[in-house]
């Protein structure tokens, strides 16, 4: 079996552009991955139009390995978002072809299942006004759903630190939402990467009474040092990763002993097996796994197969069912969440096929994601949150 080539297929939502592609074979037999990008979608078509003729046309989809390091090193280059997030695309499709060609689920290629359901969190949920009253309300909602964990950022558009009125706002977005889940539901809180440690340091002094799950990004991704800091200074778990696109990368993190789970994202670190081998990494340093997934039907169903044979595997986010539920319609096949938890795919493949029809009808509305700007919180072009 051999690849003719690619089709790549954009859908647009108002923060983000979903870009999927489709591995062609001379066999009529075709996979789909799947990537998101913030403002970067033409830049990534550019590299897959070259990748193609470069690496991809020609290839065996069984050999994954030896395609996912070509198109890694086979340009001299060092790979970054761009490309590592077009690796994965083409790398999930492989996967999604091998096992239709050999009628099995992809988490049975992988090893096989450790987990029988998958826990589930909910993002996306909190499209409503920063006061206490509306956060209660929606947080609600999600229970009421069936989720047992929840996560959202209390945070404006704050940079470095906080003033204290603001800072005490935040605090009580977060009182709000335990308040409205009870005591047996996780609350995870996302901070993306904004503030000096001795903010994140003091923020996750005044949150520990609520008991999250995580504090995620405390301070920005690019110093190591400072999330250390951060660390030392507090019992919550830390979490972090979803903005390293190398599992080598990851090295220093788990050598500076800073993190407590990782959030490796499926569609921008080369796909499946590049992120199976980086949680294999993290369970030598017990570390956690609990994958970043802001993405649609595709990337969802890609992490469901990573989840059910990863053994120190923590809980997957789910944006769908709340900001974008609409884009689950893109391809369908992926369980529902019932009571909290994904139950595994059972189709060969990937177990979705994507309905280009549907994403030709949506195209990208060049939404651009500014966390920075004033005015963010999940609504207009700028909704969503990583």
């Amino acid at each position: 079996m051999k690849i003719t080539g690619i089709t790549t297929h954009v859908l647009g939502t108002p923060w983000r552009d979903l870009t999927f592609v489709r591995v062609h074979t001379d066999e009529g037999l075709v996979g789909v991955g799947e990537t998101r990008m913030l403002s970067h979608t033409q830049a990534l078509l550019g590299y897959l139009a070259e990748a193609e003729r470069n690496h991809i046309v020609g290839s065996d989809p069984f050999d994954i390995e030896s395609l996912v390091r070509r198109m890694k090193y086979g340009d001299y280059g060092r790979a970054g978002e761009i490309v590592m997030s077009g690796i994965a695309c083409v790398e999930m499709a492989c996967w999604d072809i091998v096992g239709k060609a050999l009628g099995q689920p992809v988490w049975r290629l992988l090893g096989g299942k450790v987990n029988d359901r998958i826990k589930a969190y909910a993002n996306g949920w909190y499209t409503v006004e920063r006061t206490r009253e509306e956060f209660h309300a929606a947080a609600r909602r999600v229970v009421e759903r069936g989720y047992r964990a929840l996560k959202f950022d209390p945070f404006g558009p704050g940079r470095l630190e906080l003033d204290h009125d603001e800072r005490m706002r935040a605090v009580g977005l977060v009182e709000a939402v335990r308040d409205a889940v009870g005591p047996d539901v996780e609350i995870l809180v996302e901070m993306h990467g904004r503030f000096a440690p001795l903010e994140a340091v003091r923020l996750a002094d005044l949150l520990a009474e609520f008991a999250p799950s995580w504090l995620e990004e405390p301070v920005p991704p690019e110093n190591l040092a400072a999330l250390a800091k951060v660390a030392g200074k507090t019992n919550l778990p830390i979490a972090t990763g979803e903005r390293i696109h190398d599992r080598i990368e990851f090295r220093e993190l788990f050598e500076s002993q800073a993190v407590d789970i990782i959030q490796p994202d499926i569609g921008h670190l080369g796909g499946i097996a590049e992120t199976r081998k980086l949680a294999a990494t993290a369970e030598t340093h017990y570390v956690l796994v609990a994958p970043h997934n802001v993405g649609g039907p595709v990337l969802t169903a890609a992490n469901l197969h990573l989840a059910a044979c990863t053994p120190n595997f923590k809980i997957q986010e789910h944006f769908n069912d709340f900001a974008d539920e609409e884009v689950k319609q893109a391809a369908p096949g992926v369980p529902e969440v019932v009571d909290g938890y994904f139950g595994l795919p059972t189709a060969p493949g990937l177990g979705v096929e994507l309905d280009v029809g549907f994403v030709e009808e949506r195209p990208s509305r060049g939404a651009h994601f500014d966390l920075f700007a004033d005015g963010w919180h999940f609504r207009g072009t700028r909704a969503g949150a990583r």
